[in-house]
């Protein structure tokens, strides 16, 4: 997919409800790693959700996200004619949002949520480089952080069936 540079057709995203959501309300204008900032905006949210109802809340919110991220980013890679472009970080908050479902509420189990999310969303591990070159419209801009998320909670999974967060 071809990313481009936080241009005026980007900020005209922010003249859109639609906008607004898929760029977390500005974050996705940030001009380094809005990417990273989302997912870090993302923590506390997480945190919030998961104390009050439980993992299985967070679940549900990050299928929300997901729902709410693919038609806000259809609307915005309609309106400004590039596919997957940076300021959509929508798709930041759901696959970090699915990294945190089994994640302990320690700050060390959130750090490793964090690390791990965003290692797997850069480095895009097969399917999900697929997803991301195959996929367009506001589904592909989601689908590959979704799948980096699933990656992130197993690791997170597997770290607290081992012992290793609590």
């Amino acid at each position: 997919m071809r990313r481009i540079k936080k241009s005026d057709r980007q900020h005209e995203a922010l003249h859109t409800p639609a906008g607004w959501v898929a760029s977390m309300s500005g974050i996705g204008l940030l001009p380094t790693a809005p990417g990273t900032w989302a997912s870090a905006a993302t923590l506390p949210l997480g945190w919030v959700i998961a104390a009050w109802q439980g993992p299985w809340a967070v679940l549900a919110a990050s299928l929300i996200v997901f729902a709410v991220g693919v038609y806000a980013s259809s609307q915005v890679i309609r309106r400004i004619e590039t596919d997957d472009p940076s300021v959509i970080v929508i798709d930041e908050m759901a696959g970090q949002l699915l990294t945190l479902v089994f994640a302990p509420l320690t700050w060390q189990a959130y750090l490793a949520a964090f690390l791990a999310f965003r290692f797997f969303d850069l480095t895009k591990i097969w399917p999900a480089s697929w997803l991301d070159r195959e996929i367009g419209g506001g589904f592909g801009a989601m689908a590959d952080d979704m799948l980096a998320g699933l990656y992130g909670m197993l690791v997170i999974l597997g770290a607290v069936h081992m012992g290793w967060l609590s």
